[in-house]
């Protein structure tokens, strides 16, 4: 089964607390609290993560005051949800922008459940970025909230600069910032900051997890702008 059918199948009886488990509990006909489990299992995670990612999308969407049907398209030009599974994607979605919980209340959540695992907190970062960028810009209240939603995951400016880097620089994408470098770096500093990004974003850690298909896509191109950035760095230090 995908992560996307897990939304509606068997795995929604696996117990979930806080906002998160109220969405697909909702979703799955019953309430899914477990107050008692502080660490998730695996199965638990990737139910949180897909869930937490279609909440925050939502309320994104939400934050001119009014969800439209383009903003809903753009979610599924990211995610390639099966046809099966839509139904289900989008009663979350719905649920998400009906609910009285703010998106603090989600974005909170998922930094409990992933505070050992940051990496997998920028790749939600980045996949907001992907559809808040699927209109072709990204709007000032967007990046409001994508700044907000990084903070509460545990970002600082320097890292949430970092991160918008690979998605809207008008500057050409200086490749320090995307290494979350200075320039006056020593080489050393600039291979080890290189290592160390590549190593935390590769795609197969994303694959390892059985996150959807598009967060490995989004890995991809993180690691490719990663790589782009240091050959840049190099062959300019090389002049």
């Amino acid at each position: 089964m995908s992560i996307w059918g897990k939304i509606g199948g068997a795995a929604a009886g696996l117990a979930l607390g806080g906002p998160l488990g109220a969405l697909i509990g909702a979703v799955a006909g019953h309430m899914m609290f477990d107050r008692g489990k502080s660490t998730p299992s695996p199965q638990q995670a990737q139910l949180a993560f897909t869930i937490g990612v279609i909440a925050l999308a939502a309320k994104m969407a939400k934050a001119d005051g009014v969800v439209t049907e383009d903003e809903v398209r753009a979610f599924r030009q990211v995610f390639d949800v099966p046809e099966a599974e839509v139904g289900n994607v989008l009663r979350v979605f719905e649920l998400a922008n009906r609910s009285v919980d703010g998106y603090e209340a989600y974005a909170r959540q998922l930094a409990g459940l992933f505070s050992t695992e940051p990496d997998l907190l920028e790749d939600v970062v980045d996949g907001l970025f992907h559809i808040a960028k699927a209109d072709g810009a990204v709007h000032e209240r967007e990046l409001e909230y994508l700044q907000n939603v990084a903070a509460i995951f545990g970002f600082n400016e320097a890292d949430f600069a970092r991160i918008s880097a690979r998605h809207i620089r008008p500057d050409g994408e200086d490749p320090y910032v995307i290494l979350g470098l200075d320039r006056t770096a020593s080489d050393e500093a600039v291979k080890r900051a290189y290592r160390k990004l590549v190593a935390e974003h590769h795609p197969d850690r994303a694959m390892a997890r059985g996150l959807p298909e598009e967060f490995v896509k989004i890995a991809t191109d993180k690691v490719a702008k990663i790589n782009g950035a240091y050959d840049r760095i190099e062959k300019e230090r090389a002049r």
